[in-house]
């Protein structure tokens, strides 16, 4: 599909595709909230939601309208301008990326003669325009922690922001090799250079490291160290209620959608028929049936957020940041090289397709090989000053921070309790006695 065929709609269809995203969007994620509380409830041998509607399904919604319904709290040191505005500064950005995403191909529109593809809008530099925009939502986290005049929100703020920027690096590295290989940043184009092979397999590397990115990105367990209870109370958005926190909460949900759609865009093949089946019957990649296939996706990449958080803990801070820096950015950067020598020589004749499966086959298994290779984590620990036992700051432990494993308890021998143990008989037989 070329993009001369977009900004040829009129006014009113261009409305009603923004209006269809957004209800989409919304519905989405009542239905991956109630989605989500269901299979954990499976998987911890729970009901889960089972009153409001059907099968529970109307649970997400009883929970927005509570929700609306609670007092709205701004506390009296926040900065209340930038306290309300920072949950629109994420969720409005989380909506706005959808605008690039294909959901399938041209289409006839009903009741009339007009044709338009199924996606709002494309540009040369689509996807680069997608991590632009759901770059902006970081602000909103980060501005929610400062505004809120809470020292628990602030350092939640910045441990989010600081995470979120740190795996977009790695996330970006990852849809590099995309652009290579594709030959273009247009998300429709892309979706037609999948039309033999996914990107997914031929870009195994690529997928993999984006898959682990998007779950850090959107501050899922077993990444959801912002949030965690026992540390931070709540993450940057401790000091919300009401509609304001519901706004966070939306966003969340929208940005896991939103990293699912562009990874079926980029990697599976977009809204093209899985297995390739259409093969089988060409109609299968016609008309609205790529919708079917294209949310199918999507919905697959959701569930494997749930199933994360159902199975996984929670990583310390350090690992998390360390496995970021030192092992996804540093495998993505060699990864790209290896793809740029690899298409450079393909498109010289130097390589057949076969031959460049192979290769990637190849330096995928060196990658992955490399992540097992662990560092040494001894180091020098510079001497530590005297204690002073000023308050409120504790003395650290001889020989600096501990770092690895707690020492090992050591309990009693059990002479101390048998000794305790005659020596109170023979009081009490001393007592009995006079």
């Amino acid at each position: 599909m070329s993009l001369d065929v977009f900004g040829q709609d009129p006014w009113w269809l261009s409305a009603i595709k923004a209006v269809i995203i957004f209800v989409i969007l919304v519905l989405l994620t009542l239905f991956n909230i109630w989605w989500e509380r269901k299979v954990v409830a499976r998987m911890q041998h729970r009901i889960g939601p089972n009153v409001h509607g059907p099968f529970g399904l109307l649970q997400s919604l009883a929970d927005g309208v509570k929700l609306a319904l609670k007092e709205d709290i701004v506390p009296k040191a926040a900065d209340k301008v930038v306290f309300i505005i920072a949950p629109v500064i994420t969720v409005v950005p989380a909506f706005v990326t959808f605008s690039v995403i294909p959901f399938g191909p041209e289409v006839g529109v009903p009741f009339s003669d007009l044709t338009t593809p199924l996606q709002l809008t494309d540009m040369p530099v689509a996807v680069l325009f997608v991590m632009a925009i759901a770059s902006i939502g970081i602000y909103g986290i980060v501005l929610g922690g400062w505004s809120s005049g809470s020292t628990y929100s602030l350092l939640g703020g910045l441990r989010s922001s600081a995470q979120m920027i740190s795996y977009e690096v790695s996330m970006g590295l990852a849809l590099v090799a995309v652009f290579l290989y594709a030959g273009s940043l247009s998300t429709s184009e892309i979706v037609a250079a999948q039309e033999d092979w996914w990107f997914g397999l031929v870009l195994l590397p690529s997928f993999v490291v984006y898959v682990i990115s998007m779950v850090g990105e959107t501050n899922r367990a077993p990444f959801d160290l912002p949030e965690a209870e026992g540390e931070l109370v709540g993450g940057f958005h401790t000091e919300y209620s009401s509609l304001k926190f519901a706004l966070f909460f939306l966003g969340e949900y929208i940005n896991m959608a939103t990293v699912s759609a562009l990874a079926t865009t980029l990697f599976l093949g977009g809204w093209r028929a899985p297995f390739w089946i259409d093969r089988l019957y060409p109609g299968f990649n016609e008309g609205y049936w790529p919708v079917l296939w294209f949310f199918g996706k999507v919905l697959a990449f959701i569930f494997m957020f749930i199933w994360l958080r159902g199975t996984l803990p929670r990583l310390r801070y350090d690992q998390f940041m360390d496995f970021g820096w030192k092992v996804l950015i540093p495998v993505s950067l060699a990864w790209i090289v290896a793809v740029a020598a690899i298409r450079a020589a393909t498109l010289d004749g130097g390589l057949d397709r076969q031959g460049l499966i192979v290769v990637g086959a190849v330096v995928a298994v060196v990658l992955v090989g490399l992540l097992f290779v662990g560092g040494d984590e001894s180091e020098d620990v510079s001497p530590v000053a005297e204690p002073t036992g000023a308050f409120p700051v504790p003395s650290l432990p001889e020989g600096g921070a501990v770092r690895g494993a707690a020492a090992p308890l050591v309990f009693p021998t059990s002479a101390t309790p048998t000794t305790r143990g005659t020596t109170a008989t023979a009081t009490r037989t001393a007592h009995e006695e006079s």
